[in-house]
């Protein structure tokens, strides 16, 4: 796979980093908050300008003196900039050229000054952006920050789009111009669950190092982050996100997006591992979100963390078990890992299923074998009838894969019960478990089967 250049914005709280990122994607990806300190975690995406692609991170304000803020931090948010600078500098260290927005209206302050002796030292390409400087009057502002001495300053305004070509244009100049990637053809797993379930300890577990700011706090991952693993030759994509709540306990403001992130985080991804916490159980919470994996119809593992605190005897996990798999009952084909993210117990079980897990999604049954299996079973268990009348089978064929899709061409679709479908779907599966993978049964009358003179 090609190399892409790698483009890091980095500043202060509050200058519009976020803003200026949803700008030049031409979307709204990052969180996008008047809080300072909202933007917690690195976030990539891929973007383009002029013909030339190049990864964008957003990071989390880069607050080098604590106390000197041009506005009022939120209540949570003085405790989180520590680890917002160090998510900043892991940025900073990542990427080809570096953009430091300051706020154009406010002038240089000291924390723009410490912010820039941090890129210097750096000794990687820098562009400074102006931002917020809407009106042409207020333009001659920009010129100030050259006494940063790291880069040329553009004015722009994130939010209108005021001078942002002009940028755009100098830093397709400044950046490695890499080779166009291929086609990304990873394993892309969600990690899924309510907030401060451990999802970003596993992230890092998984990793071997520090890619997602870690913290006791509920709700500290507001982002969706994608990060890359190769593992025993497979090039995996590991999505962390924000913790998904019942929707009617979602604040208002910087969590609905998040949340509205973690969906979406999930419609793209192969894999999601459900986390839930040993101690607890399985709550409303994690029945609302295994529920909402059911209805995207995803591939799921279920991990049981915190295990390790646990006080357990030979029956535990065997109890703990059953109580999952009756909350879960409604998935009861997917697997179930004990860890610990915070021991690495186990962990390094998690990811041989994946890929199991991912195969299965994939596979395919030959039709032939697939209407063995099912006169087989209509054998067995004929449908009730109904009316005097039976639904009779013609011919059943796995339609697609991602997810497995079988279509049944009966004289009555609209007789076969759900509780029958069921019952053809266990029987599927007693052959082919089909390991975390939702399976999907079509019923088409049987004047819509081509193959009718096959049967």
């Amino acid at each position: 796979m090609s190399q892409r250049a790698i483009v890091a914005l980095v500043g202060r709280p509050n200058v519009g980093k976020s803003t200026l990122f949803n700008r030049i994607l031409g979307r709204r990806l990052a969180v996008v908050s008047d809080v300072p300190g909202t933007t917690r975690d690195r976030l990539y995406a891929e973007a383009e300008w002029a013909g030339v692609s190049f990864l964008l991170v957003d990071t989390g304000g880069l607050e080098v003196t604590e106390g000197r803020h041009t506005q009022p931090l939120s209540e949570d948010s003085e405790r989180f900039l520590p680890l917002i600078r160090r998510q900043a500098n892991i940025a900073i260290e990542d990427a080809d050229v570096v953009v430091q927005v300051v706020d154009g209206q406010a002038g240089i302050t000291a924390a723009d000054m410490e912010v820039a002796d941090i890129l210097r030292r750096s000794r990687k390409p820098v562009i400074i952006t102006a931002n917020k400087l809407e009106s042409e009057q207020y333009r001659d502002r920009a010129y100030e920050f050259y006494e940063l001495a790291v880069g040329e300053v553009f004015p722009i305004s994130a939010l209108h789009g005021t001078g942002t070509g002009d940028f755009l244009d100098a830093l397709v100049e400044a950046i490695p111009v890499f080779e166009e990637d291929e086609e990304d053809d990873s394993i892309k797993i969600a990690i899924l669950g309510r907030p401060n379930v451990g999802k970003s300890t596993l992230l890092n577990q998984l990793l071997g190092e520090e890619r997602a700011i870690v913290s006791p706090l509920a709700g500290t991952t507001r982002d969706a982050i994608d990060t890359k693993l190769d593992w025993d030759g497979q090039e995996l994509t590991l999505i962390d996100t924000a913790g998904i709540r019942r929707r009617g306990k979602i604040d208002p403001g910087v969590e609905k997006y998040s949340v509205i992130r973690a969906i979406k985080a999930l419609k793209r991804s192969d894999v999601a591992l459900l986390l839930i916490e040993a101690a607890e159980g399985i709550t409303a919470q994690d029945a609302h979100i295994a529920g909402m994996l059911v209805d995207e119809m995803a591939s799921v593992i279920v991990l049981v963390n915190k295990w390790d605190v646990v006080d357990k005897d030979t029956y535990t996990s065997i109890q703990y078990t059953k109580e999952v798999r009756l909350a879960l009952n409604f998935m009861p084909y997917v697997p179930l890992i004990f860890i610990s993210a915070k021991t690495g117990q186990r962990v390094n079980k998690i990811l041989a299923m994946v890929i199991e897990v991912f195969e299965a999604r994939f596979q395919r049954i030959p039709t032939s074998q697939l209407n063995r299996l099912i006169r087989d079973a209509i054998s067995r268990h004929p449908p009730p009838q109904k009316g005097g009348s039976r639904v009779k089978f013609a011919y059943v064929t796995q339609a697609a894969v991602d997810p497995p899709t079988f279509v049944f061409f009966v004289n009555k679709p609209d007789w076969v019960h759900f509780s029958y479908q069921r019952y053809l779907e266990n029987r599927i599966r007693e052959e082919h478990p089909f390991p975390g993978t939702p399976l999907r049964l079509i019923f088409r009358p049987r004047s819509e089967d081509r193959f009718s003179d096959k049967v």
